[in-house]
């Protein structure tokens, strides 16, 4: 009985997961409909976006780890520990990974590459998409703890949130590429291809907490540590580059609210 529950926790984790990606296609389709993003619309989507992760990042991991870690003699130490692992393990990717960020004008990061603009900016967004794989993927396997902290609503409510924010993700891969000069079909392409990361990162996320409960703290702690570090490195700042700071603000706000709420609501 408990080897079903794994399996079906597991097959949870990769349903929410591929849902997050059907969520990116439907962002990156947006390219079919419009000819032009304004820097409004996306620098309050990436507003948005950052307040729904942000939100997430809090109440559906970190907040679990916290709870789970009570009865341990240091209470602190698991959540705080997993929390710098996942930032530490993201900046080291970071530094690592070849990419170009949203804007498509800055210096390339990471080891030098011969890879073109477009896909250094498609590994960018790879980057994202790998935390909040892992982060619903975590969430779903943590069910199978028997914590009151760790419910089936909460991680659905996690894997609506991350999808959420995912729709204007996927637009904001999409437009640039289209800007680069690729076709419709390819920006649309590669803009929903962006997120096939995050059932593989789902799975793994679920599957590593299945099987090594013990860490289970830690390891919530470290997904909450890998999606803080994508907003606070890249997200919201995006957003406040133009002249549109106040609008990006709100809806980081709004975005905070809407996640808050849900998980409320689920809980």
């Amino acid at each position: 009985m408990s080897d079903f529950l794994a399996t079906n926790h597991v097959t949870q984790a990769f349903l929410a997961t591929c849902f997050v990606w059907a969520m990116t296609a439907c962002g990156a389709g947006i390219i079919f409909f419009t000819r032009n993003l304004s820097k409004k619309i996306l620098d309050g989507s990436l507003g948005f976006a950052g307040g729904i992760m942000l939100a997430a990042s809090y109440w559906s991991l970190l907040a679990p780890a916290i709870e789970m870690s009570k009865q341990d003699r240091i209470t602190w130490f698991a959540p705080a520990v997993g929390f710098l692992a996942g930032g530490v393990f993201l900046w080291v990717v970071d530094k690592i990974l070849p990419h170009l960020h949203i804007g498509l004008s800055e210096e390339a990061e990471g080891v030098k590459t011969s890879l073109q603009r477009a896909q250094l900016f498609i590994l960018a967004i790879i980057l994202h998409h790998i935390p909040e794989g892992l982060a619903v993927g975590v969430a779903f396997g943590a069910i199978s703890s028997g914590s009151s902290s760790a419910t089936l609503p909460d991680a659905i409510a996690l894997a609506i949130g991350v999808g959420i924010q995912s729709l204007p993700e996927g637009l904001a891969v999409s437009m640039p590429l289209r800007r680069e000069g690729m076709s419709r079909l390819k920006s649309f392409w590669y803009g929903q291809l962006s997120a096939a990361v995050d059932p593989i990162a789902g799975v793994i996320g679920a599957l590593f907490v299945l099987h090594v409960k013990t860490l289970l703290p830690y390891a919530l702690a470290f997904a909450a540590g890998t999606m803080i570090f994508v907003v606070v490195e890249e997200v919201i700042p995006e957003s406040q580059r133009g002249s549109n700071t106040d609008l990006a603000t709100i809806l980081t706000i709004l975005g905070f609210t809407l996640m808050m709420a849900m998980d409320a609501a689920f809980s």
